[in-house]
């Protein structure tokens, strides 16, 4: 009988920061093989570093191809890239030999994924200043998907549970974001989000749209990007079949994401999209000064393949500690292995 399981490819991450310790921990839970057959792409050298971090036993096998992958629960299958020199990419500090390697082996795995060699992709935290030391000027993962695969129209959508935030615009000043916000891409956005639902088993989804503007203008007082840009994306969504309502008050609008109003929001910038999700995933405890829960993850819409992420950062004062936590890592997996499979 043939398996079934989706493989998914997962990029290392910066190798000076969290992401191979999080993605041994990961592997060795029995849940994840149930679902996925996983193979890491990046450099094995590092893999096997973050094995004696975390303490784990599992055997570290380089290959060169998908098809050369040994899939055992024992086992932790690398593409290894051979680019990590540990005496030029320390822990915790950034620099341009970790931000190539951590840049290489996420092109390498878009590259088999668009060979139709991997069913999903999940990629591991990198660190934009590395990657920009390195001569690699993208503002972040998205954006190297969408150059690496000709995709046009994209949009990050964030995940915590139920609540799921697509945005109108992400890593640009918050003076650009208000420049983006155009009829044409809030509907752009709008459709995006609606299919990643279908995708995920919602036959109609709700979606949400935020305003721009405090009180979403109140009519035109603070701002008339709602008039003139927003309201008619909804009203084309409307048009489409879409159950889109908006623009809603953005200091409301999320509390009723909350309670179960939307099964997808459109944000009209980053961080009126992050804020809400990482309150509803991540928990610090301000007595020991630690994130105790990052759950979440984030999801690049409009690809031709399927690309999870994580939602948090390299967290490089956690490096080679083995305390990191893989709880957004097995979201983006499980939520990975879901999309690829429908």
């Amino acid at each position: 009988m043939s398996d079934i399981r989706p493989i998914i490819g997962i990029s290392m991450g910066d190798p000076a920061g969290i992401g191979p310790e999080i993605i041994v921990s990961a592997l060795t839970r029995p849940q994840v093989q149930s679902y996925c057959r996983p193979i890491v792409i990046g450099d094995a050298f590092v893999i096997r570093r973050a094995c004696g971090f975390v303490g784990c036993s599992a055997e570290v096998i380089s290959i060169d191809q998908v098809d050369q992958a040994r899939f055992d629960p024992s086992v932790i299958n690398v593409i290894d890239l051979h680019n990590v020199d540990p005496t030029e990419a320390p822990l915790g500090k950034v620099s341009a030999n970790a931000g190539n390697a951590a840049f290489e082996a996420v092109v390498r795995m878009i590259q088999l994924a668009n060979a139709g060699q991997l069913d999903a992709t999940v990629t591991a935290p990198i660190h934009k200043e590395a990657l920009a030391k390195a001569g690699h000027h993208f503002p972040g993962h998205t954006e190297i998907f969408a150059h690496y695969t000709g995709t046009q129209d994209f949009t990050m959508m964030l995940a915590a549970g139920d609540l799921r935030v697509c945005h109108v615009s992400t890593h640009v000043s918050l003076r650009q974001a208000c420049d983006a916000v155009t009829r044409q891409r809030v509907l752009t956005v709008i459709r995006l989000g609606h299919d990643a639902c279908v995708k995920l088993g919602i036959p109609r989804p709700r979606v949400g749209v935020a305003g721009l503007n405090p009180h979403a203008s109140d009519g035109g007082l603070f701002g008339d990007e709602e008039r003139l840009h927003i309201g008619p994306a909804v009203a084309d969504a409307r048009k489409l079949g879409i159950d889109a309502t908006g623009p809603e008050a953005p200091d409301t609008f999320f509390a009723k994401a909350y309670g179960g109003a939307f099964d997808v929001c459109v944000a009209m910038y980053h961080d009126q999209g992050h804020i809400p999700v990482k309150c509803r995933g991540f928990k610090y405890d301000g007595k020991t000064g630690r994130w105790t829960s990052v759950n979440g993850i984030n999801v690049s819409l409009g690809l031709p393949i399927v690309r999870v992420s994580v939602d948090h950062g390299t967290a490089f004062d956690q490096a080679g500690k083995g305390t990191a936590s893989d709880a957004s890592l097995l979201d983006a997996l499980e939520y990975a292995a879901k999309l690829a499979r429908r």
